[in-house]
């Protein structure tokens, strides 16, 4: 049985994830947008301009987040996940390459992609 989704479907998602006002580097995944806090290491405000949205990598679209740099973390720690919040709802997660980060240093976070692929 052949599925399908149109780009609008998957755009329609994306542009939700584009409202997010911050990224937040955290050392385990939250449950939802409380929960952040406890697991913070390093955050940064976001900006509409820092969203494009595009033809995924392996099929569908994908996201891609501008990179940010130099961010100060607020904790020592090991970010293994990315987190988007639009203030009030964790909106996306995704799996972070494990750095570890302190205080002491000044950080650059690499660009984070998050892609919808097309249904199998």
């Amino acid at each position: 049985m052949a599925k399908l989704l149109d780009n609008s479907v998957f755009d329609a998602a994306l542009a939700k994830i584009a409202t997010c006002v911050k990224m937040t580097f955290c050392s385990s995944l939250p449950a939802n947008k409380a929960g952040i806090a406890a697991v913070k290491l390093a955050d940064v405000v976001l900006a509409p301009g820092d969203f494009t949205i595009a033809d995924g990598t392996v099929s569908g679209r994908k996201v891609t987040i501008a990179a940010k740099a130099g961010l100060v973390p607020s904790a020592n720690g090991t970010v293994t996940y990315v987190v988007f919040d639009d203030a009030t709802t964790l909106l996306a997660a995704t799996t972070a390459t494990s750095q570890v980060v302190a205080t002491t240093q000044v950080w650059d976070s690499p660009a984070i992609v998050i892609e919808l692929t097309d249904p199998a």
